[in-house]
């Protein structure tokens, strides 16, 4: 690839960005590494109980996402003032939300934990675990919208900073609580919530530290913000969805070919840490880009992440052929497991450039603002191409490739709809506000 004045920058966002990507996943393995010590139904409990945490923070990364795509056009616009207001109109936001699944948390345990199939005493302590777990979720979900607003900013370095520091604290917290003071399950779970207490109280101080007019809560600046986390979390929900069928398909296929499916899924999303994190530099650029009016240094910016993202997808997918004889091996010895693996295995190779390409069109459309039609197109994706090919591969006996072909199918659609989109240039609208209804408006001029 030549030179481009702008690999500099993307380089400086998105290494900072993966290290709090990388980070974030460490808080269920240090519960794990620490509980799975205490004996199998301590580690049961933990999976049943994380299992709702994870999902419920990993929908409500639209604070991240919707965040950023605001702070951004506003900061290239150089409206610090309103971008401040912004910052706390997000705070709030997360706050309220927040607050609402804490209660829901604790409130709807027991069914909750009943409907992952929990029961006797490993539902007792899951429903115990969620309940502690839950008073942490406020300050996690601010912790979504500091790292938005920042990024929005172009300051990458200082939520990893934070992340890093909390999951330390984790660490040492939760080896004193568990084995030090004999908590057991309790000592986890308490010691991950002061862990996220400390670190959802510096993104307070540093939300509450950037200029603004003001910080109460206003109509006119968070219904913006909600439309865009409508948007997202639609597509967020419809890709988790997803991914969850497929889980439940495999399942009633069998065991070997749903523990061959998790080992390609785990691989998976460690490749989408480092795909994730290009496309965050994406949503800062080309965000940053609008707002100060420069639609031909967007589309720019837009064009090397694209490169840089496809480069890095196909050399994960080289890496995944390459090793298609020992990879699969670190994770099972078990023969069958192994076969139904390499059943996949091309397929899996095969859908990582695609789906490199896939995250950083979402970046671009993110930092535009283009959040409609992600939803849009992802609901597209899930509904009229994976649930069809899925629900066939369970009636016709197709197994896992057929699992896997429509997983193929739902990238593709996903790269077609978002290319066209991009083509298009109708997501390139210049200015500190994002159009509400971007199907009729006029693509911007460059520069």
């Amino acid at each position: 690839m030549l030179r481009s004045p702008h690999d500099r920058e993307i380089a400086w966002l998105a290494l900072p960005a993966l290290g709090a990507l990388a980070a974030e996943p460490l808080y269920l393995l240090v519960d794990t590494a620490i509980v799975g010590h205490l004996g199998t139904p301590q580690l049961a409990a933990l999976a049943i109980a994380a299992t709702v945490l994870t999902t419920l923070v990993s929908l409500c990364i639209f604070l991240t996402y919707g965040t950023t795509a605001q702070v951004a056009r506003l900061h290239g616009a150089g409206d610090a003032a309103r971008a401040g207001e912004l910052a706390a109109q997000a705070l709030w936001l997360a706050a309220a939300l927040g607050a609402a699944l804490a209660l829901t948390c604790v409130v709807c345990a027991s069914p909750i934990v009943a409907l992952l199939g929990g029961d006797g005493e490993t539902a007792a302590m899951a429903e115990r675990y969620l309940r502690l777990s839950a008073a942490g979720l406020p300050m996690a979900l601010i912790a979504l919208a500091g790292q938005g607003y920042l990024r929005g900013i172009g300051d990458l370095r200082t939520p990893l900073i934070i992340i890093v520091a909390a999951q330390l604290a984790n660490v040492g917290l939760e080896l004193w609580f568990v084995y030090g003071m004999e908590w057991g399950l309790d000592g986890s779970a308490v010691g991950t919530v002061i862990a996220q207490l400390g670190m959802g109280c510096a993104f307070v101080w540093l939300l509450l530290r950037v200029p603004a007019s003001s910080r109460a809560p206003r109509a006119d600046l968070v219904a913006p913000l909600l439309r865009i986390s409508g948007e997202l979390f639609v597509r967020s929900a419809a890709l988790l969805a997803a991914f969850a069928t497929a889980s439940a398909i495999l399942a009633r296929v069998g065991d070997a070919s749903l523990a061959a499916h998790q080992i390609a899924m785990g691989l998976f999303i460690f490749a989408a840490l480092v795909l994730d994190a290009i496309a965050i530099a994406a949503q800062v650029l080309v965000g940053r880009a609008l707002g100060a009016g420069e639609a031909s240094t967007a589309r720019a910016a837009a064009v090397r992440t694209l490169g840089w993202s496809l480069l890095a997808g196909c050399v994960f997918g080289a890496l995944t052929l390459a090793l298609a004889g020992g990879l699969p091996q670190a994770f099972s010895d078990d023969p069958v497991v192994l076969e139904r693996a390499e059943a996949i295995w091309t397929m899996f190779a095969l859908m990582l450039p695609a789906a490199a390409v896939v995250f950083a069109l979402d970046g671009i459309l993110i930092g535009a603002g283009d959040t409609r039609y992600l939803a849009g197109s992802m609901l597209l994706a899930g509904l009229g191409a994976y649930i069809p090919i899925a629900l066939l591969a369970l009636q016709f006996d197709w197994g896992i490739q057929g699992v896997w072909a429509g997983l193929l199918a739902l990238m593709a659609v996903r790269l077609v709809t978002l290319g066209w989109r991009f083509a298009g240039r109708r997501w390139a609208v210049t200015g500190a506000g994002v159009a509400r209804d971007r199907v009729h408006a006029a693509p911007a001029r460059s520069r």
